[in-house]
């Protein structure tokens, strides 16, 4: 055998090696959720008074989004006077006007809006979060990405979790507007549903560790 033909069945071992890992890692997966599925996290309790929520939301040239998702937050089912919203706009285009403009109209409604500029995007989206943790007024602390329509019971319905002294964090799951729009949007959500809907939910009843997106 000449050294070109090891040189591709040792690559091909490789791969297949791997593709049998991620099966099992899969098959594994799979396994835990199914015997995992009738242990539901419930509230340990009810808060007595609902906390001040700050809601962050980071933008970067989001122009063609960034007003549904500004009306989907304003839209939430919360005491507005409970109710801080953070934009933290590092935009370069014409996404700030907009904001800026939707932000006036906001608190003329009386909700608590604040549009936040950095001199520079250092650190970039971790880095806008954090600046806007240094002004933030809220016990806890809400992020959506651009892109998130946020419903609005998901405060409500989250934040009773934290009557627990042990729970530090609270990760809902991702939809998707698009998914029936053609092939590539049905795959992508397919995955992201394995994610979301499996992977994490396994990790979590069964009490291993799991990544907060």
């Amino acid at each position: 055998m000449d050294s070109v033909s090891i040189f591709w069945l040792t690559g091909y071992g490789v791969v297949v090696g791997l593709l049998s890992v991620y099966g099992v890692h899969r098959f594994w997966m799979v396994w835990t959720y199914y015997r995992y599925r009738q242990r539901r996290i419930e509230p340990l309790s009810r808060l007595a008074e609902l906390p001040l929520v700050t809601v962050q939301l980071p933008v970067f040239n989001e122009i063609y989004v960034v007003e549904r998702l500004l009306r989907a937050v304003a839209a939430i089912d919360y005491p507005q006077e409970r109710l801080e919203i953070q934009v933290l706009d590092d935009s370069t285009d014409d996404t700030t006007e907009l904001v800026a403009a939707l932000t006036v109209e906001l608190r003329r409604r009386g909700h608590d809006v604040r549009h936040l500029r950095r001199a520079d995007r250092e650190g970039f989206k971790a880095g806008a979060l954090q600046n806007g943790m240094k002004s933030a007024k809220g016990e806890f602390i809400a992020i959506f990405d651009a892109d998130f329509v946020p419903p609005k019971n998901i405060l409500l319905d989250t934040v009773q979790y934290f009557s627990d002294s042990r729970v530090g964090m609270i990760q809902t799951r991702w939809g998707h507007i698009n998914r029936g729009y053609n092939l590539l949007t049905r795959i992508q959500a397919l995955m992201l549903d394995g994610h979301l809907l499996i992977e994490q939910t396994a990790r979590n009843r069964s009490g291993r560790f799991f990544n907060f997106n």
